[in-house]
């Protein structure tokens, strides 16, 4: 007789993160928490903001460390976090360590992709913030995410 696992998944807090905001109410505010996070990372590193429906952070997922100008993201890796947090929507965001935070095509296929990945999960992308050297962009600002 073959034996099938039974199997749970769970989030589990690895650390916790200093931040003056909880409450997102713009991309400042997102920007803000992210830099708190990613900081001057020498890789790209692509974030996940959980939010709860006050848009509340409740956790920040790395959910990729990648080159000096690249970091692969996939829908699975993204949302899983936010399926098992159980959250309302997420904020994207990632740095670009050259300090310049202008969108490269790739960032801007990304986004799109993740931002319909999304809308099929119920789970919305609000935003994707790209940090740089004292600066960001918001990717909804830019009309990338309607």
């Amino acid at each position: 007789m073959y034996r099938i696992p039974a199997v749970r998944i769970a989030l589990v807090r690895e650390r916790t993160i200093a931040s003056s905001l909880r409450v997102i109410r713009s991309p400042e505010d997102a920007a803000l928490i992210l830099r708190e996070v990613i900081g001057d990372r020498d890789r790209e590193t692509f974030t996940v903001l959980l939010l709860d429906t006050k848009n509340r952070v409740v956790a920040v997922h790395v959910a990729s460390i990648g080159s000096l100008d690249s970091a692969p993201v996939h829908p699975r890796e993204i949302f899983k976090a936010a399926i098992l947090a159980n959250v309302k929507a997420v904020i994207l965001g990632h740095n670009h360590p050259s300090g310049d935070p202008e969108p490269s095509q790739n960032d801007i296929h990304v986004t799109r992709k993740l931002a319909e990945a999304g809308k099929l999960l119920g789970v919305p992308v609000l935003d994707h913030i790209i940090v740089g050297d004292g600066v960001h962009v918001s990717l909804r600002a830019r009309g990338i995410i309607t």
